[in-house]
């Protein structure tokens, strides 16, 4: 248990790592995703800070963020996602960071929690400093729980420190939508609306059994508790694993016959139950998600029972789930995700 959470997130991750190898794209917009063609149906996975000057963000379909820049910047410059140079670089800055002496939890490529019980900002400082000397930066929020260390990253960014605590948790964010916090998408703040909470505050307020009653029995205490900046105080200092493996496809043109969603679906199922049995670990739930030609994500996920690795156990369910939703527009992706069990 530490005093303090430090929550470091490197900034505009991939674009920067790609920056480390090719230097001469400084100062123009990188555009990071898919193969890197800007007339794929594919999405960007990161954006430089120059192309989001211009509206092109994580999600935008490739070809609209080409559009965007062909006006303004016509020298941007579409890269493809190279996942083994990623890994690499994350796991140089990672060991730096545990270099400093203090407990630290890797969350993903990009970011990480650090704790101690010293001066908070003295390590931001250092650890602000350690990552620069890799090439990249990186935004450092500091709290006394990893959800207000996480949340105050945001206000941070990019390359700068910012606190947020118990004692100015609703002063910052008190009025802001529910969107604001980590992990409350436009879907649940919708849901929240229409409970009357359309506030940080107002969820804080909330009964979790009236959220509870909308959002399920543990979704709803669990958003109560992020509006009352509720988080751990203990950080897992093991290696990092990851929690899912999942596999999705962009489909060159929009599905609509059942039949062939089913077909693909059964392949990204069997794609995934590979990585899980690579994984050495079990299969306890399975998702999938669909994106309709008008661009509607939707989610769903069940429970695996019992919890294995059999791909023709995981493609039933994803066969399951996909016609409980049932999409009725034509479908440009499709993807299936199998959340693993703890590692041994």
């Amino acid at each position: 248990m530490s005093r303090w959470i430090l929550h470091a997130d490197l900034d505009q991750f991939l674009a920067a790592a790609e920056l480390l190898r090719r230097p001469e794209l400084a100062g123009l917009p990188v555009v990071v995703g898919g193969d890197g063609d800007p007339d794929s149906r594919t999405v960007v996975a990161t954006a430089s800070y120059e192309a989001r000057a211009h509206g092109v963000t994580s999600g935008t379909p490739m070809k609209l963020a080409r559009r965007k820049l062909a006006k303004h910047r016509p020298d941007a410059v579409f890269l493809p996602s190279d996942t083994a140079y990623y890994q690499r670089v994350s796991d140089e800055v990672m060991r730096l960071l545990r270099g400093l002496g203090e407990p630290v939890e890797v969350i993903g490529w990009d970011e990480a929690f650090v704790g101690t019980d010293g001066e908070p900002w003295a390590l931001a400082r250092r650890i602000r400093t350690t990552v620069a000397t890799t090439g990249l930066s990186c935004a450092v929020g500091i709290g006394d729980n990893t959800l207000r260390a996480k949340t105050a990253t945001g206000y941070a960014k990019p390359g700068g420190i910012h606190e947020l605590t118990a004692a100015n948790w609703f002063a910052t964010l008190g009025q802001d939508p529910p969107s604001a916090l980590p992990g409350v998408g436009p879907a649940t703040t919708r849901a929240l609306a229409e409970l009357g909470i359309t506030t940080v505050a107002g969820l804080a307020e909330a009964r979790p059994g009236d959220v509870a009653a909308r959002l399920g029995p543990h979704r709803g205490p669990y958003y109560v508790s992020l509006g009352r900046g509720m988080g751990r105080t203990e950080l897992d200092t093991g290696p990092w694993v990851p929690r899912s493996r999942s596999r999705e496809t962009t489909f060159p043109a929009d599905l609509t016959d059942r039949a062939d969603l089913h077909a693909e679906l059964r392949v990204l199922a069997h794609r995934v139950a590979d990585d899980v049995a690579a994984e050495g670990r079990d299969c306890v739930r399975v998702g999938i998600r669909v994106r309709t030609r008008t661009f509607r994500t939707t989610t769903r996920s069940r429970a695996l029972d019992p919890p294995g690795r059999d791909a023709g156990a995981i493609a039933a369910l994803a066969a399951v789930l996909l016609d409980e939703l049932a999409p009725d527009r034509p479908v440009r992706l499709l993807g299936v995700r199998a959340e693993l069990a703890d590692a041994a």
